[in-house]
Order: C-alpha cells, then sequence, then structure tokens
C-alpha cells in the first residue's frame, strides 16, 4: 500500500517550488492562484528570496503547504495514495491531496494558523528543544517534574523528542533530560511553544475558521497527529485539526500504525527528505522515496 507523507514547518530552502513553476503549466496556475488569495506575491519569496526572507511566519506555513500541494498536483494519475500523513503543518497539504480541502481553502487555512501562531508566540516567551538519546516515557516522567510549562511536542522517532513550553521551563528541562541520561539536549532556534499549551489562543483562533470551513469526504484515510490512527469522518478530521495546535504531533505512533496497516512505500511530498529519514529511524525495513514531479502538465 502507498503512503504519502507531507512536512511540515523547517523544510523550506531558497528556490523552492521555482522548478515547478518554469516546468509545469499545473503549478504556473496554482501558484498564481496562490498569490491572489494571499494578497502578495509569496512566489517572489520562495523562488528569490533569502533564507531570512524565508523565517517569516506569513511565508514558511504557506510556502511549504504550496511546494506539497502542487507537487501532488503535478503528479497526475501516478499519484495514487492509500493513505496520507502530514507532520504537523503537512496535515494541511495531506488532506488536501486526499480531496478532503479545496485547494483554496487549504492555504486560507494554513495563512491563518501562520498568523494565529504568530500572535500566539507574542504573547509570552517560548521555545522548542529537541531531546536525543533518551525513551519517550524517560522524557514525559522528566517534563511533569519540572516547574512551570514544558510538554512533549514531537514524538520524531525513537530516541528524537521534542518538548515545547516556557522559556525557564525549557532551559531547566534540558538540564534535567541531560542528567537523566540524554545524549544531547538542545534548545531549537524557533519562536515558540508549538503543540503545547501556549498555543491554546491561536487553536481558539483556528477553530472558528476550521469549523467554517467546507470539509468533503478524503479519497483514503488521514493519519492525524493528534490520533496516530487512521481517520476518514469529516467531523474528527476537523476535531484533530483543531487538537493539533496544543497537542503532540505522534510522528513515531503514525507511522507505526501506518505500517501495521500495510503501507509498504512511503512517499515523502515537499521539499527536503527529512521525513524519509524518521520512517527508516522508526523502521528500517520501510521502503522510502521523494516524489518528483511530471512536467508541463
Amino acid at each position: 500500500m502507498n503512503a504519502y507523507i507531507f512536512p511540515g514547518q523547517g523544510a523550506q530552502f531558497t528556490g523552492m517550488g521555482l522548478d515547478l513553476y518554469e516546468k509545469s503549466t499545473i503549478a504556473q496556475k496554482l501558484f498564481e492562484e496562490a498569490n491572489d488569495i494571499l494578497g502578495f506575491c509569496i512566489t517572489d519569496v520562495m523562488f528569490k528570496g533569502s533564507a531570512e526572507d524565508l523565517k517569516q511566519t506569513k511565508v514558511t506555513q504557506p510556502a511549504i503547504f504550496l511546494h506539497s500541494v502542487i507537487l501532488a498536483k503535478t503528479l497526475g494519475h501516478n499519484f495514487r495514495p492509500d493513505m496520507v500523513a502530514g507532520h504537523s503543518l503537512g496535515e494541511f497539504s495531506a488532506l488536501v491531496a486526499n480531496g478532503a480541502l479545496s485547494f483554496e481553502d487549504g492555504l486560507k487555512l494554513v495563512f491563518k494558523r501562520a498568523l494565529a501562531m504568530q500572535k500566539a508566540c507574542e504573547l509570552q516567551p517560548s521555545t522548542m528543544a529537541a531531546v536525543l538519546g533518551l525513551e519517550d516515557a524517560m522524557v514525559e516522567q522528566v517534563c511533569k517534574t519540572i516547574d512551570g510549562v514544558v510538554v512533549p511536542a514531537n514524538y520524531n522517532c525513537p530516541g528524537q523528542l521534542v518538548i515545547s513550553g516556557e522559556v525557564d521551563a525549557i532551559n531547566s528541562a534540558c538540564e534535567a533530560m541531560k542528567t537523566a541520561g540524554a545524549k544531547r539536549a538542545l534548545v531549537l532556534p524557533v519562536g515558540g511553544a508549538f503543540h503545547s499549551p501556549l498555543m491554546e489562543p491561536a487553536r481558539e483562533e483556528l477553530a472558528a475558521a476550521i469549523e467554517n470551513t467546507p470539509f468533503k469526504a478524503p479519497s483514503c484515510p488521514i493519519y492525524q497527529n493528534v490520533t496516530a490512527f487512521a481517520v476518514s469522518n469529516e467531523n474528527d478530521i476537523k476535531r484533530n485539526l483543531i487538537l493539533q495546535l496544543t497537542a503532540p504531533v505522534r510522528w513515531t505512533q503514525s507511522v507505526q500504525q501506518m505500517i501495521a496497516d500495510g503501507a509498504t512505500l512511503f512517499t515523502e511530498v515537499g521539499p527536503g527528505n527529512v521525513l524519509q529519514g524518521l520512517v527508516k529511524k522508526i523502521n528500517r525495513e520501510a521502503q522510502t522515496t521523494a516524489a518528483t514531479f511530471t512536467p508541463n502538465l
């Protein structure tokens, strides 16, 4: 069975999407449509902007979404998913790819999500840290001993769990993780505590937008971050999308469940190859590949 997986924030790179635009008429049309929907030329930043330009919140998330979704659209008849999943932001790309969301509605939600998350970040100093070489259960246990808000945020693969919370609490947690046996505990260069209770203001703002957006029955199940199980019901999909901002990304568990449900090939659709690496760390026997577009569609 074919599993298609879609990356999240951090996968961006300078010049992203330019090859699609130059070689696919479908891509050109969708990129121009995106400029109109967003009200600014995101293509200028994606194709010609610096790494610093791409780090702007209002650019990063829609840029990765656009690269992933437009790449999927250029695959034509070669795009035949039996199941999909996306890492954090990538969940929106996956939902457009499997037909649950329209391209326009997906992009509008991603843009609203980016701005809402930025606002939440500005309310309180917060950050994230990667904990390497410690079992998930130990990371969870250490988080509970720290004063302040600090929670597991991204279960990326065995031995790699990202924690999220208040700056002081994260710094304390990093020291405690090292004492508990972590190989490394590194504060990440991010501006907020994503997938933590500190994103509650963003969750409330996004919830209203999601509730007012039409969703359709998907062409195949999506394994959502919040549950790590196959979901096909539109109302369940919407509920899980809303919960996602304050809940952890259960990527390890999602990939394990997809394999248990019959996934034999994981195809990463979008910029970078981070998810392929994570899948291999979760299960060394899993087959992975990157999607490549078909020109002139």
